[in-house]
């Protein structure tokens, strides 16, 4: 059996990240959601699997071609057509007469995906869980087995049982596909071709990562099927668990309990403090009095003098002035909120800090308060405290008035 996996979608409510990256390519501890589900592929026993890839498709095949999964991939364009429809149209090629279908952008294990492959028999097997926020998903109605009905995000589903997006397929599905219509939204969907298909119910780990603070439950699920790996370490105190790729190192610093991933050439230190668990990627920097808690930091950031990142997501290349700091905690001890393209949305979180795009510079004792987003390839200038979110390219400076 060969995997199709569908990957061309943007994820914009997961912007600023996405403003730069499909979402499959969003980084949960150390690598991308997608390479993540090319491994639980891999283990659930299939060694081919079509990618199919439309918006910035060229980040996710660069990164494969130099980023080897050790399973065989090819890829494919969407074309013109929106919708998960049309993403899987576009394998039809593929020459499996029956096929694993999975999306690229969710969290979750080979046993998720074993449990359909050894239900399927004909036409369409859909893995479901029990979720406790179904709204946020489609909502699978089900009759002796079958699914004969969908709701797709609806205030008020009639149940809890969800879609996992993880599928096993016959080759005449996209017979039926051709013949779907677009939906309100002018998108194609695959949930228009479920009714009728066999409904399989797991108790494996599955989530759909929608919004960027849902990055934390990710890496905590991922660090922890991740096994030990300890490099380079000089004159720490280490209490946590360590998983180190080549080439990084740890020297005089405190690295608290909890789950580390530290990314390929990273180095930390000196007097750096690692808390609660952390994934930091490739070729970053962290040094002296620097402390990262609860934060996930993408390839190349520089955190070197006396900086806080706490409760963050930081994507490539971003540099913190020093003395950078990120608020986590609001002072009514509340749930933080964030705007989003969704509008504000309550993370349900009393520890957030921001979201960072791509290539942002941070001026000295700069400082971003909770939930607040920047865009890729802002300054934040000197001096300035960040309470609003900052689009793209933009760059906010500090006016100051001078009596002598």
């Amino acid at each position: 059996m060969k995997a199709i996996i569908l990957a061309g979608g943007e994820g914009k409510r997961m912007h600023p990240l996405t403003y730069t990256r499909p979402k499959a390519m969003v980084y949960a501890a150390g690598r991308p959601l997608l390479w993540h589900v090319l491994m639980e592929v891999k283990k659930a026993g299939v060694s081919e699997a079509t990618v199919v890839v439309k918006y910035q498709k060229e980040r996710i095949i660069d990164y494969f071609k130099q980023n080897d999964p050790g399973i065989k991939v090819e890829f494919v364009e969407q074309g013109e057509n929106y919708g998960t429809g049309a993403a899987l149209l576009s394998a039809k090629e593929s020459d499996s007469d029956r096929f694993l279908v999975v999306a690229g952008d969710i969290v979750t294990e080979a046993s998720v995906m074993k449990s359909v492959m050894d239900a399927h028999d004909k036409w369409i097997t859909v893995a479901a869980k029990r979720s406790e926020k179904p709204e946020r998903y489609g909502v699978l109605q089900v009759k002796n087995g079958l699914v004969s009905a969908v709701e797709e995000k609806s205030e008020n589903p009639k149940g809890n049982l969800v879609n996992t997006s993880v599928y096993v397929m016959d080759r005449d599905v996209f017979n039926e596909l051709e013949k779907i219509s677009p939906s309100l939204r002018g998108e194609y969907e695959l949930t228009d071709a479920l009714v009728g298909a066999k409904c399989v119910e797991t108790e494996g780990f599955w989530m759909d990562v929608g919004y960027p603070w849902e990055l934390f439950d990710a890496q905590d699920y991922l660090l922890s099927k991740m096994e030990t790996k300890t490099g380079k370490v000089e004159n720490c105190t280490v209490k946590g668990k360590l998983i180190m790729e080549d080439g990084a190192e740890i020297v005089d610093s405190y690295v608290d309990e909890g789950a580390h991933y530290i990314g390929a050439g990273t180095r930390i230190g000196p007097h750096s403090y690692l808390r609660g668990n952390n994934s930091i990627g490739r070729n970053c920097e962290i040094g002296e009095s620097t402390t990262i808690k609860n934060s996930a930091l993408f390839d190349r950031v520089k955190a070197k003098h006396l900086s806080y990142i706490g409760d963050s997501v930081i994507g490539e290349n971003v540099n913190f002035g020093s003395g950078t700091q990120t608020a986590n905690y609001r002072f009514d001890e509340g749930t933080v909120n964030m705007m989003t393209d969704a509008g504000w949305v309550n993370t349900g979180r009393k520890k957030m800090g921001c979201v960072v795009g791509d290539n942002v510079k941070f001026g000295v004792l700069s400082c971003v308060m909770p939930g607040k987003t920047i865009g890729n390839d802002c300054w934040i200038g000197s001096g300035v405290s960040v309470d609003e979110n900052v689009g793209i390219a933009k760059h906010v400076l500090l006016k100051q008035e001078k009596k002598m």
